[in-house]
């Protein structure tokens, strides 16, 4: 096995017993791992800190040196929170060797954050790298992903097996690899990255507030010369949407289509972004057209085509780009330190 230190980052929002259920899987590995489990609560403002306080002190880790505990007053989304877990680091105030991203609702199995560490150290030009997730109920979920472009966003709206077929090398999602691969960006739900990654590029956009925050990480770094790989033997069970509540979407909220818009008009520019809006919308009409003659069911949310085109058409509204390791104050974060004292020559 190698060697390195690993930070293991869980975002708390309002989901506190499930936080807990993953930090303590996590832990459990951590036990034979250097590094330390640090869970943040994200703005929840609804008892989760209080919440958190008690499970920890339940479960014994009031002693335990390789848990922490962060309180954040502003949920600034999951890049800005992820952006507080980078700035903090280790608890004798270094950095670790590498930042493991966790779900709040997904449930580390096995030797998953090692072998994710470990794949890392053997491959040099590897700068993060993703699980294999399954759903609690073992169906797996697509992890693995092509960059958006604008014959992808044609793709994935006209769910048109022709069209796929013709497109396939624009397809977002790649299907899931059976042995380790290179791909172009990997899900955040658990995700390893090599701490010069984020030295270079300096952590999380934090304009995404939710979604596509991870696809713009992949391609800095792709950019900075790291590439993304995604390996099957590092496993996580996968609640899913359990804090942002996606599965029981009746109609999709605004922070989706800022993201989707801010993702491509900073990576590609406004032309791009536009063209790739109405690739989008031609993808729409075409499944909605198969909707009228061949009775296809609603694929996505409630006014999903108007809300695509409102938002696209007020780009003035939303905020200019940020590249900042982290906008949240120190005053609106306090932290429980759930361990031994920092030594005086540390701190």
């Amino acid at each position: 096995m190698a060697e390195g230190s690993i930070l293991t980052i869980i975002l708390n929002y309002r989901t506190p017993e499930m936080t807990l259920r993953s930090a303590e899987a996590a832990l459990a590995e951590m036990r034979d791992l250097p590094g330390e489990v640090l869970v943040i609560d994200n703005g929840s403002g609804d008892g989760s800190w209080e919440a958190l306080q008690q499970g920890a002190k339940q479960r014994g880790w009031l002693e335990n040196s390789q848990f922490r505990l962060i309180r954040s007053e502003v949920n600034g989304g999951f890049g800005a929170g992820m952006n507080i877990g980078f700035a903090a680091g280790l608890s004798d105030g270094s950095a670790p060797d590498y930042y493991y991203l966790l779900n709040s609702d997904a449930f580390v199995q096995g030797t998953t954050i090692g072998t994710l560490r470990d794949f890392l150290a053997d491959h040099p030009g590897a700068g993060l790298a993703g699980s294999f997730v399954k759903g609690t109920d073992d169906v797996p979920h697509c992890t693995a992903f092509r960059f958006p472009s604008i014959a992808g966003e044609f793709e994935m709206a006209a769910r048109t097996g022709l069209f796929s077929r013709l497109l396939a090398p624009w397809v977002v999602a790649i299907g899931l690899p059976k042995t380790e691969s290179q791909v172009d960006w990997t899900a955040g739900a658990s995700l390893m990255i090599r701490r010069p990654v984020i030295d270079a590029i300096g952590g999380f956009d934090e304009t995404f507030f939710l979604y596509f925050e991870e696809t713009d990480l992949c391609r800095r770094a792709a950019q900075a010369g790291w590439r993304t790989h995604y390996v099957p033997d590092s496993i996580v069970a996968h609640e899913g949407s359990a804090s942002t509540g996606m599965k029981q979407w009746t109609r999709t909220p605004a922070y989706w289509f800022q993201s989707r818009s801010h993702y491509f008009r900073k990576t590609h520019g406004a032309f791009y972004a536009a063209v790739a809006t109405l690739a989008r919308v031609a993808g729409c009409l075409v499944y909605g057209l198969r909707r009228l003659l061949q009775g296809k069911p609603q694929a996505d949310p409630d006014y999903f085509l108007r809300d695509l085109i409102i938002h696209d058409l007020r780009p003035a509204a939303r905020p200019a780009p940020s590249t900042s390791t982290s906008s949240v104050s120190a005053s609106s974060v306090s932290e429980t330190r759930l361990h031994t004292p920092v030594p005086e020559d540390l701190k």
